[in-house]
């Protein structure tokens, strides 16, 4: 082997890990909405998780993917760490699916179904084909297919090169013996560990283990200890999206490498002794890339056998090494590291957004009982609800402006860009819940009491607000385009009712049975129900932002009355409902 064999190989080797990466981004992006449905059944379910890990990572062809993922999760509060366990053992066994796809490339026979199996054959036409979708086609997501195509053929050219630059080293003593050094089983599992943490990817490191295995110089004493090793190194890429998250996610991190080490230790001890004791002459043979692929599935299904019962064990060592601390409150955050997956973020933003709506309501209702019960607690809770908004716009914000960055299909974009638009009206809807609970507080320190006209003219207005507000969100939550165009008949009752309430305030000035200090109060209170009604209308213009792909609030507002053939039926039955009379 010359010095030319060594540049073949690090060419191989660049285009193989190349090719995986941009083949699993592709199909990350292009399995969005698969991955969306598919999490979007996760329970806690032992088995329904571990499908779930081994569904999620045998599409996206990544466990270190799916458990960042995962460990995104649980910083975000959307898993628990008893969900997260299960689906990253199932992780570990979907993985094994990319050494199944490699090892096509060690077939060998004369029949032509044979020859027509080699990746050799048929990757030229996939690359092709993945050519013309990328290059020729506008569609997002065929463009997608065409990089899925492209990566596979990248990485299946860069290990046929690989293969072909090491072939020479079966004549090399100096590689035999390395091997053969490998054959002591915690030295061939620290080696395995270490080539699998470098290159952050089991998936590549087993690639490359069954390039080197075409010399017919690495043994089935070699490479399984090797393999076992690689579960440890895969390890390093949870840990690292670990840092800087809360307890929770940390947790996570610590199960997957727990699982793995455990694993590992047990079937190595059990490797180590059956080598010592009854030395199987296998061993020493020559180990081919398609039983590579069996050692790697049936090692991973084996600790996934072994612990997947005993995962509440996995989940009490979490806490007992990182145990909980009561003083501290776990704030809600957004794993920046979901952003490598794109379309689950978009739905984990989605999420958050939806509790956002409800700490809004929350904090919308809690103001009003004040109008009626003023009391400490209720203000407590106001205030800790919008706060909550404010910390949900801060995250989310931020978080989805580098989401519409990235390369995303246009649908995602315009997603995005309404959740956008949404948390800003859910964050205004809790400041105006404050400005109500401060008008209370104004009136219960001041002693100043609303007359029996202005409480029932009050209580008519807060009832269509509360009937506004449980259409928008509503509308929000299910995405129902037919209950986003009921909420802008009622907002503009709303907006009628708020310039009676007006008049009929200037009258009982005029007439001595309102103070002006009261009349102040009452104009806050009419103004933050109002603003607040204007902004559920916001919510419900993007829901028909959504739906007709298009940016434009005020111009879905408008199509909202145009196309709505029932709006002044539905204006005219809101108006009656909340009549004064």
């Amino acid at each position: 082997m010359d010095i030319f064999d060594i540049l073949t190989m690090i060419g191989g080797l660049c285009l193989f890990l190349f090719g995986m990466t941009i083949m699993g981004d592709a199909l990350e992006r292009a399995a969005g909405s698969s991955l969306r449905t598919i999490l979007s059944k996760l329970t806690s379910g032992k088995l329904l998780g571990f499908l779930t890990g081994l569904g999620v990572t045998s599409i996206i062809q990544s466990s270190s993917a799916t458990t960042v993922m995962v460990v995104g999760f649980v910083n975000s509060g959307l898993m628990e760490l008893r969900q997260a366990i299960n689906v990253i053992m199932g992780a570990n066994v979907g993985t094994t699916v990319t050494a199944w796809i490699l090892s096509l490339g060690s077939i060998d026979g004369d029949s032509l179904f044979v020859q027509l199996l080699k990746p050799t054959s048929f990757t030229p036409i996939l690359a092709l084909i993945g050519v013309v979708y990328y290059m020729f086609l506008k569609d997002t997501k065929k463009k997608d297919i065409g990089m899925i195509l492209l990566g596979f053929a990248t990485l299946m050219f860069g290990m046929d090169t690989m293969s072909d630059a090491v072939s020479g080293l079966k004549d090399v003593p100096q590689f035999q013996q390395l091997f053969l050094m490998f054959q002591n089983p915690v030295l061939g599992m620290l080696a395995g560990a270490v080539l699998t943490g470098i290159i952050q990817s089991s998936s590549a490191s087993v690639g490359i283990l069954q390039a080197l295995s075409m010399t017919g110089q690495v043994t089935y004493g070699a490479a399984i200890p090797i393999i076992m090793g690689q579960n440890i190194g895969t390890c390093v890429t949870a840990l690292l999206s670990s840092v800087g998250t809360n307890k929770g996610a940390r947790r996570a991190a610590l199960v997957h490498l727990s699982f793995n080490v455990i694993g590992t230790a047990i079937w190595l001890t059990v490797f180590a002794l059956v080598q010592a004791i009854l030395q199987p002459a296998i061993l020493n043979e020559a180990i081919a890339p398609a039983s590579i692929a069996v050692a790697h599935s049936a090692f991973n299904i084996l600790c996934t056998v072994l612990l997947l019962p005993n995962s509440g064990l996995l989940e009490k060592l979490a806490y007992k090494l990182i145990p909980e601390d009561k003083k501290e409150e776990e704030v809600v955050e957004l794993d920046e590291h979901l952003l490598t997956i794109p379309s689950v973020a978009l739905e984990q933003c989605r999420t958050l957004t939806s509790q956002m709506a409800k700490s809004a309501v929350a904090a919308y209702q809690g103001s009003v009982a004040t109008l009626s019960d003023f009391n400490t607690e209720t203000v407590q809770a106001v205030q800790k609800y919008e706060n909550e908004t404010d910390h949900y716009e801060d995250i989310l914000g931020s978080f989805l402006v580098k989401l519409s960055a990235l390369q995303i299909s246009e649908s995602d974009s315009n997603e995005a860009a309404m959740l956008l638009k949404a948390i800003g009206d859910f964050e205004r809807i809790g400041d105006h819940a404050l400005n109500l609970v401060e008008a209370a507080e104004e009136l219960n320190e001041k002693g100043l009491k609303l007359s029996n006209t202005a409480k029932h003219e009050l209580s008519v207005l807060v009832a269509a607000v509360d009937e506004i507000i449980e259409l928008s969100f509503r509308a929000f939550r299910e995405n129902d385009l037919q209950t986003a165009y009921q909420v802008e008949p009622l907002e503009q009752v709303i907006d009628d009712l708020k310039e009676k309430l007006r008049v009929h305030h200037i009258l009982r000035l005029q007439q001595g049975s309102c103070s002006i200090e009261t009349g102040f109060v009452w104009s806050d209170l009419l103004t933050a129900l109002e603003r607040i009604g204007d902004h559920c209308s916001n919510i419900a213009g993007c829901v028909v932002d959504t739906y007709h792909n298009d940016r434009n609030t005020h111009e879905a507002l408008r199509s909202a009355r145009v196309e709505n053939e029932n709006f002044g039926e539905q204006y005219k039955d809101y108006a009656k409902k909340y009549s004064l009379k």
